[in-house]
């Protein structure tokens, strides 16, 4: 199987520029290059997909350019968007193409032959003198065609919002990286969303009028959609980030361990490198016992370990058993905060540990239970816990032992019910 074969079955290509490219890659070794534009100081999991399209294509032996759009990324591309993007500036998109870069290198192999890159197109279209530009670059582009694209037509036709200059030259710019890479770096491949496949072929077609005697191709990937019609990526807090001080490793895995049915067998063909007959084990699953999420399982446990490594996934599946009864111990305050952001919670002056108050009194000040004959009811039908253990006796104490953090303590009653105690200072 070649990288062709290995994205087709897992439904990663959409469109491509050359029936002959499934061939070619199984024979030659290919540059290529994917672009993403530094919006934010972090990629979002709409990133990851050519994030590892890119991987896929070093697995089977090509090298792979990932490039951050410092110069882009002042601009924004209109692609896909209904109205132009606010603009940054440059010290924002400077700080992001860091954060960019920084997160790249965490996702690509950097050693051997065919080691990856991560360039800046910042480096060589600031460069150019506007009126260079214009003649040597500008001078290849014809109008009618650039007018006649989707992403063009979409936004001519809208009154209300239309398009700027500026985002109107957005394509020329893109399509000038491709002639770069492909001079410097033998590039001859960019692949993209569904998207950029306009921006694509024009960076093609200037390739080919400037260097007559190249080859360059062109693959786009689907975009990624839910089987409900909703957006993907995002959820009620708003995207899912890949910078853990953005989006926890736990909120993260629960993304992805929430999956739909409908969903979850495209998002194990689409985000994890699970070979076709794991997926296709874990497909049947879903159709003949779906309450066991086995599939959701896998998913959550193969792309949390890819983004963020062995030791947070195992963090984020033991907080996520703990909303199952399972070990608080050991949760730093943060991840608590994550697993019970939606659970009641009550603040208690951290005097009150000194004290050592019996836990029912506190339990009634809460409004966790009415009274304490309640609470000693509760007790003795085994069904109150603190931190996730059953209490046995109604003479326990709230004190700084008590806690399962430094200022935490979890009450639970029943299977279900969970309340969250925060002990600050008065």
């Amino acid at each position: 199987m070649n990288v062709f074969e290995e994205l087709s079955w897992r439904g990663l290509i959409n469109q491509v520029t050359h029936e002959e490219l499934a061939q070619r890659l199984g024979r030659e070794r290919f540059t290529l290059y994917c672009g993403f534009d530094p919006t934010a100081d972090s990629l979002h999991i709409g990133h990851l997909l050519g994030v590892l399209v890119l991987r896929h294509y070093q697995r089977f032996g090509h090298q792979p350019i990932a490039l951050v759009g410092g110069a882009t990324g002042l601009i924004g591309d209109p692609s896909g968007k209904t109205e132009e993007r606010q603009l940054l500036s440059a010290d924002e998109v400077e700080a992001n193409v860091a954060g960019l870069r920084e997160q790249l290198g965490r996702f690509l192999d950097f050693e051997g032959e065919n080691g990856a890159q991560v360039v800046n197109n910042a480096d060589w279209l600031g460069q150019w003198r506007l009126l260079d530009f214009l003649r040597d670059i500008g001078k290849y582009f014809s109008v009618n065609v650039m007018l006649n694209r989707d992403s063009v037509r979409a936004r001519l036709g809208d009154r209300d919002h239309g398009m700027s200059y500026t985002e109107f030259s957005y394509s020329l710019l893109q399509s000038y990286d491709f002639l770069h890479l492909h001079d410097t770096a033998g590039c001859r491949l960019q692949v993209g969303g569904s998207d950029q496949w306009g921006n694509i072929v024009a960076g093609m077609d200037l390739t080919r009028r400037l260097r007559p005697d190249s080859e360059t191709f062109g693959m786009t990937f689907p975009l990624v959609t839910k089987a409900d019609g909703t957006k993907f990526g995002k959820t009620e807090a708003g995207a899912v980030w890949l910078d853990p001080a953005r989006t926890s490793p736990y909120k993260f895995y629960q993304f992805w361990i929430n999956a739909a049915d409908a969903d979850v067998v495209k998002y194990l063909r689409f985000f994890t490198f699970l070979d076709k007959d794991a997926v296709n084990d874990l497909a049947k699953t879903v159709e003949t016992a779906p309450e066991q999420r086995e599939a959701q399982r896998a998913l959550a446990e193969e792309v949390t370990r890819f983004v963020h490594g062995e030791e947070e996934l195992a963090r984020a599946q033991k907080a996520s058993q703990a909303m199952f009864g399972g070990d608080i111990k050991g949760l730093d305050e943060a991840t608590l905060e994550d697993v019970f952001s939606e659970v009641p919670s009550t603040e208690r002056p951290r005097s009150e540990l000194a004290e050592g108050r019996p836990l029912m009194e506190v339990l009634v000040d809460c409004g966790i239970v009415k009274s304490k004959g309640e609470a000693r009811r509760l007790i003795q039908n085994g069904g109150l816990y603190l931190n996730n253990e059953r209490i046995a006796s109604d003479a326990v104490v709230l004190d700084k032992n008590a806690l399962c953090t430094p200022n935490m303590a979890v009450i639970r009653k029943g299977k279900k019910q969970y309340h969250l105690l925060r002990f600050t200072e008065a």
